[in-house]
């Protein structure tokens, strides 16, 4: 460790900041709590709560769109008050209250309030986080930062999931009590968040909130629309689970399946993010983008429950190739200018797309089932990759080793 620093100047990669990882802990914590809970919902709602597949668009696509709009403004109001972590902690507090209360749940439009209130914290949190990352490391680390801090995200995500299921072997279908313990590691969050994190010595403090694109080049916008078209043909990830119980994979089994397909992400995310750091942002997502395509087309045409374990794994590869991409990238096209307003603007145009998405994915694959919606998405994809071409960022990406 003594000579951990000296090595960055012969071309070894420098350790992570104390708050990126503390940020990436929490987010596993928090992961640990939603992700015991995700994989069960839209079975719960379902058989449970007696929703549909389109009800369950509504749900994810009205709470993902709230979440996207608060993210422009938390990100907006950090910059104009020089400080991110009250809104870091007061996002993850909220959470970590709502998300128990899904226990309580007895009609669909329950589990809907209690989907908001989780992504209303999401929402708050999420852009100052992302610029506090940005803001706590230099572009040398910045992929590897945020590929840690979606690793451990990821980590947790397949934590969860595994908790669930030696739970419901234990006490089967009780879900409600289940649901009800994800408050502990929520808890847990709030304390090391509010024991440990720091405020970056270098935010540039903002004299107005103004939710504006003019401080940002044609790129960034171009990089935008490039997210919403993506984004309009990438629902939630709850249809990938109603589809693989079509498929045939047990309900009982979902939470494993969640499991494998977050170690893959976790991992993946690692290795990306130090490629990045190394060749740039843009050739990862173009091939993830392309894979997402193809992978959605295979999850249309599968037929046994193989298919879904196998094609799940895969798409596990897209998120790593993508995540500490498409937030790298976002630094790369705005260099110094708002990094709270470029990540707001970032997470709106994901977030906002999210809606009718979700609407759109759950009518077409109620109405006329899979191989309409997911090639929907799978086209969408596509669309999005070309238009990713003419994305060209302000700053040249560091070679490992540079003096830069």
């Amino acid at each position: 460790m003594s000579n951990e620093i000296n090595n960055t100047t012969s071309g070894s990669r420098p350790p992570l900041p104390r708050n990126v990882r503390l940020l990436g802990w929490a987010s596993c914590l928090n992961d640990i709590a939603s992700e015991m809970l995700f994989p069960l919902l839209p079975q719960f709602l379902i058989t449970v709560l007696g929703g549909n597949r389109f009800y369950l668009g509504i749900i994810e696509g009205v709470a993902e769109s709230l979440a996207s709009l608060l993210k422009l403004g938390s990100g907006a109001w950090s910059d104009r008050a020089g400080r991110r972590k009250g809104f870091v902690l007061f996002g993850y507090g909220f959470a970590a209250v709502a998300r128990p209360l899904i226990a309580l749940a007895t009609m669909p439009w329950h589990l809907f309030v209690a989907r908001i209130g989780d992504r209303v914290g999401k929402g708050i949190r999420t852009s100052p986080r992302d610029a506090m990352i940005a803001d706590s490391t230099g572009p040398d680390v910045r992929g590897s930062a945020f590929g840690f801090q979606r690793a451990m995200d990821h980590f947790g995500a397949a934590v969860g999931p595994v908790l669930a299921a030696l739970f419901l072997w234990v006490w089967p279908g009780n879900l409600r009590l289940l649901f009800a313990l994800s408050l502990l590691p929520g808890l847990a969050v709030v304390t090391l968040l509010l024991v440990g994190l720091k405020e970056p010595q270098q935010i540039e403090k903002s004299e107005r909130v103004k939710l504006s694109m003019k401080p940002f080049g044609r790129s960034f916008r171009i990089y935008l629309l490039a997210l919403v078209i993506f984004t309009l043909g990438n629902s939630s990830d709850a249809f990938l689970l109603v589809r693989a119980s079509e498929l045939g994979v047990a309900t009982v089994m979902l939470p494993l399946l969640w499991f494998a397909f977050h170690i893959v992400k976790s991992v993946g995310n690692l290795a990306v993010g130090r490629l990045v750091d190394r060749i740039g942002p843009r050739a990862p997502m173009f091939v993830g983008w392309f894979l997402y395509a193809v992978v959605y087309l295979a999850f249309a045409l599968a037929t046994a429950a193989w298919h879904a374990w196998a094609l799940f794994l895969a798409y596990g590869v897209f998120y790593a190739l993508t995540e500490p991409a498409e937030k790298t990238l976002v630094t790369d096209l705005v260099g110094s200018a708002k990094k709270g307003l470029a990540f707001g603007w970032y997470n709106f145009a994901i977030g906002i797309s999210a809606l009718p998405s979700s609407l759109v994915f759950g009518y077409l694959y109620e109405t006329f089932g899979p191989l309409a919606s997911f090639g929907w998405g799978a086209a969408l994809a596509l669309l999005a990759a070309l238009l990713l071409t003419s994305v060209k960022p302000i700053r040249n990406h560091p070679v490992r080793g540079s003096n830069e």
